[in-house]
């Protein structure tokens, strides 16, 4: 959303003031209204959640934890109905 405001001409400031003003005005409706959060964003694929799995665990062993991911089960495929 913010590159969204400057790409459209905004300056930093007033962008970061747009920001804001939803976030209050959302944070407004959750508190005065009792509305549901439902954020609508895309979910990593599985692919990306294990890749920053292993990143994790490779900064905790750098660390000096000992750390192990068991192997996780590839997804099913969807049946076809033939």
């Amino acid at each position: 959303m913010f590159q969204r405001l400057l790409a459209s001409g905004l300056k930093y400031q007033p962008a970061v003031w747009a920001i804001a003003h939803r976030l209050c005005r959302l944070v407004w409706k959750i508190l005065h209204d009792g509305v549901d959060y439902v954020e609508f964003g895309t979910e990593p694929s599985p692919a990306a959640k294990r890749r920053r799995a292993q990143r994790h665990a490779q900064s905790l062993r750098k660390l000096g934890y000992p750390v192990y991911l068991p192997p996780q089960p590839l997804p099913a495929l969807p049946a076809t109905g033939a």
